[in-house]
This record gives C-alpha cells, sequence and structure tokens, in this order.
C-alpha cells in the first residue's frame, strides 16, 4: 500500500511496515490501523537522482508515464483510418467524438473545436493519472499531489484570461466589476464578489475539488486494504478478532469499485469546468 509523497515525507527512505500502517498498529485494541499522524501513509520514497536542482523521484517519474500513455493511446488510437476499426479504436474515437462534441462544442459553441485538442489532452491525462490510484504496483493516483491540479488549473486560467481580452479587449473585466443586469445599487458589491470569484477563487476551486477528491480516495484504499492485511496476518495473536480485517479487506474492495467511477467522473468534472471557464470568456454576456 502506500503512495508517493502526496501529502508529506521528504528525506529518508520508509520502511515497509510504515507504509502498510503495521509499526503502529496494536491489532488487540483497535479496530482499525491508522498511524497518530495520516500523513505517514504518504512518505515520500526519496529521491532517484538529480539534473542540477531537479529531483527525480517516483512521482516525477509516473507524471511523464501518464503522459507518454496519453500519447499513445491516442496515437496507437488514431493513427488508421479502417473501414471496420478495432475495438480499442472505436473506444479511442469515441472518447475523442465526445470531448470534441459533448463538451467543447456543446458548452462553447462552434468556436469550441479550437479548444477540443486542449480538453481532450486535459481529460486523457488526468483520467490515467487519476486510474493510477488504482493500478496495482502504483496504487498512486498523481493526481492527489496539489502541484499538478493548480498546474493544469493555472493553464485553464489563462486560456480564461487571454481569450477573454482578445475577445472583448477591456470589457471583458469591466462587465464583471460592473455587471449592467444588477441594479445600480449593488453593482459595487456584485462586482467585487464575481472580480474576486472569477479571477481568483475559480482557479483555486478547480485545483482542490480534484486533489481533495482523489486525496480522500487513495487514503480511504490504504487504511481500508491495509487493515484488512494486517488483521488477517495477525489471526494467531487475535484469533476471531482477525475476522474484522475480512470486513476491512471487503469495504476497502468495494471503496475500489468506486474509486473508478470516482477516476472517470473527477477527469470529466476538471474537463467541463475548464471548457465552460473558456465559453465565459468566448461569450461573456451568457
Amino acid at each position: 500500500m502506500g503512495g508517493g509523497g502526496c501529502l508529506a515525507g521528504q528525506g529518508k527512505e520508509p520502511r515497509l511496515d510504515r507504509l502498510i500502517l503495521a509499526s503502529e498498529c496494536d491489532v488487540k485494541n483497535e479496530l482499525i490501523c491508522a498511524p497518530a499522524n495520516v500523513n505517514d501513509l504518504f512518505v515520500a520514497h526519496g529521491d532517484w537522482f538529480h539534473i542540477g536542482d531537479f529531483a527525480f523521484n517516483r512521482t516525477t517519474f509516473l507524471i511523464l508515464l501518464a503522459a507518454v500513455v496519453s500519447i499513445a493511446l491516442l496515437y496507437f488510437g488514431l493513427r488508421r483510418e479502417r473501414l471496420v476499426p478495432t475495438k480499442f479504436e472505436t473506444a479511442i474515437e469515441g472518447l475523442v467524438t465526445f470531448v470534441r462534441k459533448d463538451v467543447a462544442v456543446d458548452i462553447i459553441g462552434p468556436e469550441g473545436v479550437r479548444y477540443a485538442p486542449y480538453l481532450l489532452a486535459l481529460f486523457i491525462f488526468i483520467l490515467v493519472g487519476n486510474l493510477f490510484g488504482i493500478t496495482p504496483l502504483i496504487n498512486y493516483p498523481i493526481t492527489s499531489r496539489m502541484a499538478l491540479p493548480v498546474f493544469m488549473s493555472i493553464i485553464t486560467y489563462l486560456i480564461f484570461v487571454v481569450v477573454g481580452f482578445a475577445k472583448n479587449g477591456f470589457h471583458f473585466v469591466s462587465d464583471i466589476v460592473w455587471p449592467k443586469s444588477v441594479p445600480i445599487g449593488l453593482r459595487p458589491l456584485v462586482g467585487l464578489i464575481e472580480f474576486v470569484s472569477t479571477f481568483f477563487l475559480r482557479p483555486l476551486t478547480l485545483a482542490v475539488r480534484l486533489f481533495a477528491n482523489l486525496v480522500a480516495g487513495h487514503l480511504m484504499l490504504t487504511l481500508l486494504l491495509g487493515s484488512g492485511v494486517i488483521f488477517v496476518l495477525a489471526v494467531p495473536e487475535v484469533g476471531l478478532k482477525s475476522l474484522v480485517g475480512v470486513a476491512w479487506f471487503g469495504f476497502g474492495l468495494g471503496i475500489y469499485l468506486f474509486e473508478m467511477v470516482v477516476a472517470v467522473l473527477q477527469a470529466y468534472i476538471f474537463t467541463l469546468l475548464s471548457a465552460v471557464y473558456i465559453q465565459l470568456s468566448v461569450h461573456p454576456q451568457h
């Protein structure tokens, strides 16, 4: 079990028993294994090597792997036009059509076609990164590192701002600060709220939504499946109480299936909201 440092833990290599909660679990007196500090569940594995000031570690490798997998999915799924495509090609083509039509065009409008490649890359990369959390031998969603959702949110935010000014000039800001559809007495207050919400809170909430959901799921899987294994292995010590471990493990498997849905849903929500933000800069009057 365990992660690649999503909440804490820079420094020396962690022991395996800490990663599976065993070192701090009193199986005789506790019903679930959890460390005193939950950050211990996310201790980093240390840096593999350095290139100048840049540290290459497990998290860096997984981010690059997610990018390579995303590129490979699109390349092998779209490189050939066949009269009868394979199931894999059909699935990739369906995914591309879904993002292009149901997200880009339906949300942004006809101009959404030019933003479809960005939204498609965003969706596939986030989806792959989320699914790493339930991938055996990886068990770590890269989107549970706050820096990554923030980085993607900043890219969406920059597109939102640049397109907004390019399409609408200074009116892009003035229409937000001084909304003409609001009674004049309320415009200063509503304008201030809209300005703060639009230019400061939206990129933050976009990132936090993805980060929080993936951290929560990763934490639950680690606690439940880890506790299940520890209690089952402690049969000689606790006897029938080890059945608690069977219950935790079964519950963890249920959460595991739920996390599959969460991985897809959160990728969709992030991409959908990115399209909504772009739409607000392309058509601010809406």
